[in-house]
């Protein structure tokens, strides 16, 4: 009953002139499961289930139907701040997980104080044969890895073994790369020196990192002239 009171909610907050721009961004999503809700109104949604007996009932049914069923979901589960529930939960949803989107807004709470156990626990999802639980395990490096003094050179090996044929596996490949070269150049930058990538994510590394405004123009000017031909 509670999964029905969620979805009505969530149909009674959906754009239907949302809903096509919102599919076209989601390939791998059937148009049919998305409703058009905007972020903000799920947002604002998931702060008033938020501890709720509705809400422990929702994050114990999977699979969902919809789109925004999941980013519900993610939103609710980042919101917890114990790191085993967090995790616990992570694992129950992720090979669940269908789209960029819902993989990105992945933010847990529970991470930001970086337990020491979270690195391995990343590095543990980036070995899973789910590909959007291999992204968001990458993504656990990108957003809590590179600054020091948590980063490890180590780290740019364990994303360069993920590489692979699934698209949205090495676009988050190159934009961790690219956002290496930001923030720790010196480590990141023998990577394309010697082509240790494979071609398309060497290149579209450089385009990421050409594009930021956190790489220098001198680095920039580096990089372009490693483009792999």
């Amino acid at each position: 009953m509670e999964r029905q009171d969620i979805l009505a909610r969530l149909r009674a907050l959906a754009d239907p002139g949302y809903k096509a721009f919102q599919a076209a961004l989601m390939p791998t999503v059937d148009p049919d499961r998305v409703l058009g809700v905007r972020m903000p109104a799920l947002r604002a949604l998931a702060r008033q289930l938020r501890g709720s007996d509705e809400a422990g009932a929702f994050l114990d049914r999977l699979p969902h139907t919809f789109y925004e069923e999941n980013n519900l979901h993610g939103l609710l589960l980042c919101a917890e701040p114990d790191y085993g529930k967090t995790v616990a939960g992570l694992e129950r949803f992720l090979p669940f997980v269908d789209n960029w989107a819902t993989c990105d807004l992945l933010s847990p709470r529970a991470f930001s104080p970086r337990p020491g156990e979270l690195a391995d626990q990343a590095r543990r999802w980036m070995a899973a044969p789910h590909p959007y639980t291999v992204r968001f395990g990458v993504g656990v490096l990108l957003r809590w890895y590179l600054d020091d003094p948590w980063f490890a050179p180590a780290h740019l090996e364990w994303v360069a073994a993920v590489c692979c044929e699934e698209y949205y596996v090495n676009m988050m490949a190159a934009w961790y790369f690219a956002t290496a070269l930001a923030k720790q150049y010196p480590a990141a930058l023998p990577w394309l020196e010697q082509r240790r990538l494979p071609r398309w994510v060497h290149n579209k590394t450089i385009q990421k990192a050409v594009e930021s405004y956190r790489v220098s123009p001198e680095h920039k000017q580096t990089l372009r002239a490693l483009r792999w031909k």
